[in-house]
């Protein structure tokens, strides 16, 4: 029987909900999110179960946080933006995880949030994270 309480973040990491996946390790996995405030929004989670940041281990907080630094890294190589906004929300899943936001003004971040756009389709999708695999 399926675990009524566990996180949607657990079901994409064991692969019974697919993602739109840019990096994998031991650790952690990294995928587009499906209601992105901009082009290359991208969620950084832990394979550990933990409902916050901060209930990890230290061990899997810099796992996760060394992962955070890798795909920013690669989100300004190929998306190239002025910036990238790292936020640790907490309420929208409880399960640990980071949101990488790219941006080019802090005016422009706040209009994303504003503004924050519905699902983006599929072939977008697939090809940004064609675009930032590695």
């Amino acid at each position: 029987m399926e675990n009524e309480t566990e996180s949607i973040f657990a079901k994409i990491i064991r692969g019974d909900i697919p993602c739109y996946k840019i990096y994998e390790d031991d650790n952690t996995l990294a995928f587009l999110d499906i209601h992105p405030v901009s082009s290359g929004h991208t969620l950084v989670v832990s394979k550990t179960e933990a409902p916050y940041v901060w209930d990890l281990n230290p061990m899997d907080y810099q796992n996760l946080m060394e992962s955070v630094k890798k795909i920013a890294d690669r989100l300004k190589e190929v998306l190239n933006p002025d910036y990238i906004s790292e936020m640790v929300v907490g309420y929208d899943v409880k399960h640990a995880h980071v949101h990488l936001i790219p941006f080019s003004s802090p005016l422009d971040l706040q209009r994303l949030f504003d503004t924050h756009k519905p699902e983006t389709n599929d072939e977008e999708l697939t090809q940004l994270a064609d675009r930032l695999k590695f």
